[in-house]
């Protein structure tokens, strides 16, 4: 029990540790100049891959935050291998996952443009696919504000993160959510992945959320988990339940996006995503539903028009 006891805590800690190493902007540095402009890329290494990422415009404090971040991943990195170490000395034997699983995790990462593009019109962002395409390639968009393109960068730091296997290997729980909405709402909100502690207002409707209690949360998340149904509609619940819950003093839906999609994907099952045409439609089933008025009809309009299985 002790061994398995402390198997967990360093799955945990690796966990902690390579998030906070794909959070960081690290690598050698390239200066590339445009129209007298300077702009910073940074080449780096990922699982024996060369990659190249933009980081931003040319400054000095930026120039010398990535230097102290490649001497910060040196040693995040070191800890890791200790970690992995440890584990093997434990006779930790990493699990495998299915290659239904596998093949979902694929199909997202493939569509992952497509997916945030979604994500990112049911938030508001005025976008197009060929902006979001390149901020996740990397590039720069001159038509979008900084605050936009920080919600898109998020987006993506929260769906790799998702995506790592041994996130798709834990459970879907509260501690999960927290650590999407972290993500989400990183360089907005000092309170980001807490639990809101103030109340909100819902656009579009005079309805407005209790104050969430963590405990109840977790409970009536458990139930959820644990009732009698299949994964689909399990998904669409976890969704809708964290949306109306808002837990979070701002990006719920976003989170609540991908970490239902956490189940779905973790099962092999698909995945949910709101169609950008149909994106009006849903926040008004979602006010209704919201409202108490009507949950039968969202829940058929998820199934029906934003889930998409895996063949």
């Amino acid at each position: 029990m002790g061994e398995k006891v402390e198997i967990l805590s360093l799955l945990q800690d690796k966990q902690s540790l390579e998030h906070e190493l794909q959070s960081i902007a690290y690598g050698s540095v390239e200066i590339r100049e445009n129209d007298s402009n300077k702009y910073i890329y940074v080449h780096y290494r990922k699982d024996g891959v060369a990659l190249t990422k933009y980081v931003g415009e040319y400054s000095e404090e930026l120039y010398n935050l990535i230097l102290n971040n490649s001497i910060k991943a040196k040693e995040l990195k070191k800890q890791i291998r200790e970690i992995n170490k440890k584990l093997k000395q434990l006779n930790y034997v990493e699990e495998e996952l299915s290659e239904k699983v596998e093949q979902n995790i694929d199909f997202v990462k493939t569509h992952l443009v497509d997916t945030i593009y979604k994500q990112a019109v049911l938030e508001g962002v005025v976008t197009t696919f060929a902006d979001i395409e390149s901020i996740i390639g990397g590039g720069k968009v001159n038509n979008m504000t900084s605050e936009d393109v920080i919600k898109i960068v998020n987006l993506k730091h929260a769906w790799e993160f998702v995506l790592n296997k041994n996130v798709i290997l834990s459970d879907t729980n509260f501690a999960l959510l927290c650590e999407i909405n972290e993500m989400i709402e990183e360089g907005f909100y000092y309170s980001a992945g807490k639990i809101r502690n103030v109340p909100v207002t819902i656009r579009g409707t005079i309805w407005k959320p209790d104050l969430p209690i963590e405990s109840i949360i977790k409970e009536e998340l458990g139930e959820i988990l644990n009732k009698e149904m299949n994964d689909i509609d399990r998904a669409i619940e976890l969704l809708l339940y964290t949306m109306k819950k808002q837990v979070f003093i701002d990006g719920n839906k976003r989170t609540s996006v991908i970490y239902s999609n956490h189940y779905l994907i973790s099962r092999g099952k698909g995945i949910i995503a709101i169609p950008a045409e149909l994106t009006q439609e849903f926040k008004d089933l979602l006010i209704l539903y919201y409202e108490g008025k009507d949950e039968k009809n969202i829940k058929k309009f998820i199934k029906e028009k934003c889930y998409i299985p895996i063949k």
